[in-house]
């Protein structure tokens, strides 16, 4: 009773959106109230249960029709991110074209991925009667609530939507606060492409008002992209009433660049990592941990790879470093930056806030980064490259391993084989590149250990983790 009076009283509010090139308001959307989207979710639980039986043939035709929905509308929701959230419209334009990918894929694939497994249990069968048959079949939850960032609005979604929709399951989208328009053009694609009309819904909610959305009996699952805090805060109300739940938080992710490495080409690698969407992506290269043997070269070579990031209008094709998404992430940054420096980093390049309106921070190396200082324990979520020494491989390794994230990692060297076997047996991470910046792919499992989180997305991994594994055995009378 106390639950439903909070609910009822509950007042929807109003998301502001703002320029973060600019600090200019635009457009401004009305919210829902916890009352609202409770009902909302009660809409997208009926829905399921008639989308769950679709075939999966119907299922795909609908997904192709998301794909090109995405095409025929990228240049607006392009248009759309670098206006709520800073990014240049070239990224916002890959973005969606990796947005279109991921329909197809889960499109072409998610049958086959989802097909029941056979089990013999012929082994220590007696009996005139012929053995049990067994198989192991994949059924959907319900209704996934995806809780999800800023930094990448259409992508963080559609790496959820594409498998789990295509898996039977339905979904709700309560999307960061700085995007709803992003957040109702998620609802509009596949709207567009013909799904039925509840089986994905968006609400416009604040996050202080998440608690009896999760626990509200028509939502059978969570996933939650975004901070540690924000992680453990919702699986811990997800947890209480039994709610499965995948977890993508935060990475400060080390890159180990070994002695044999050209200098230049892994400055190539550790650049394009770093400044992915302005540096803001929890997968983005943060700390790069090199052999000392290397560590000048390095760093001159990493210098004038970061100084090809200039700040510019996010509108303008050829700008490769936008905004910040607000002034206040801005300053988060500069001041990880002030705290690094006063405990002995040293500026390569950058680390000062430019004079102008707008949330703009430049591309900024900083050398000499040592434990206690912020850019050596936390997560900078900005252009900011960190460069840490390290005596030869084993304290490189050492290095990396010491974070409490454990999202991605990554090996630069010139023996592909000694990369390897780094990667796949040394590094504490969920995802391991060698030679390339890490992110993420519609043919791989995605995800993290430790802080980073737990669970996987996309690849049959990802598909699977919202169904219900379920054995079934057949006996013959």
């Amino acid at each position: 009773m106390a639950q439903t009076k909070a609910i009822a009283a509950t007042a929807a509010r109003s998301f502001q959106t703002v320029n973060p090139a600019t600090g200019e308001n635009g457009p401004a959307y009305d919210g829902h109230t916890v009352e609202q989207a409770i009902s909302i979710a009660a809409e997208v639980h009926q829905a399921q249960v008639h989308w769950r039986r679709t075939p999966f043939s119907a299922r795909s035709g609908l997904m192709k029709g998301a794909a090109q929905a995405i095409r025929r509308n990228r240049e607006r929701y392009a248009r759309l991110m670098t206006d709520e959230m800073g990014k240049t419209v070239t990224d916002g334009l890959a973005e969606l074209d990796k947005c279109a990918s991921c329909c197809e894929f889960f499109a072409a694939n998610a049958e086959e991925f989802l097909r029941p497994i056979p089990r013999d249990m012929s082994a220590n069968h007696a009996g005139p009667r012929p053995a049990p048959r067994a198989f192991v079949t994949f059924n959907p939850l319900g209704v996934i609530l995806a809780v999800m960032p800023w930094n990448f609005p259409f992508w963080q979604v559609m790496r959820f939507a594409a498998p789990h929709l295509m898996a039977g399951n339905a979904g709700v989208l309560k999307h960061a606060s700085n995007v709803p328009g992003c957040a109702l053009a998620m609802e509009e694609i596949f709207r567009e492409a013909g799904f039925p009309v509840n089986v994905f819904r968006t609400v416009l909610l604040p996050s202080k008002d998440l608690k009896p959305l999760i626990e509200s009996p028509h939502i059978a699952a969570v996933t939650l992209t975004g901070s540690v805090a924000a992680g453990k805060s919702v699986a811990a109300t997800a947890g209480t009433v039994m709610k499965k739940g995948v977890f993508e938080l935060g990475g400060s992710d080390g890159y180990v660049v070994l002695e044999d490495a050209d200098p230049v080409a892994a400055a190539r690698i550790c650049g394009r990592g770093r400044m992915v969407n302005g540096g803001q992506s929890c997968i983005a290269a943060k700390r790069f941990v090199v052999v000392e043997s290397t560590r000048e070269a390095f760093e001159h070579a990493l210098v004038e790879e970061m100084r090809q990031y200039v700040m510019g209008d996010p509108s303008n094709p050829k700008t490769r470093l936008g905004p910040m998404e607000s002034v206040h992430s801005r300053d988060q940054i500069a001041s990880q930056v002030r705290q690094s420096v006063k405990n002995g980093a040293k500026i390569l390049l950058g680390g000062n806030v430019p004079k102008q309106p707008g949330a703009w921070y430049p591309a900024t190396v900083l050398s000499n980064v040592l434990p206690g200082q912020a850019a050596h324990d936390e997560e900078v979520f900005g252009p900011v490259a960190a460069v840490i020494s390290a005596k030869d491989e084993a304290d490189a390794i050492r290095i990396v391993n010491a974070s409490h994230f454990g999202l991605g990692a990554a090996v630069i060297t010139g023996d592909t084989g000694r990369g390897e076997r780094i990667a796949a047996e040394e590094l504490d991470a969920g995802v391991a590149f060698v030679n390339d910046n890490v992110r993420s792919d519609s043919r791989l499992a995605f995800g993290g250990v430790k802080d980073s989180g737990y669970g996987r997305e996309l690849s049959e991994f990802g598909i699977r983790e919202f169904c219900n594994v379920k054995s079934i055995l057949v006996e013959p009378l």
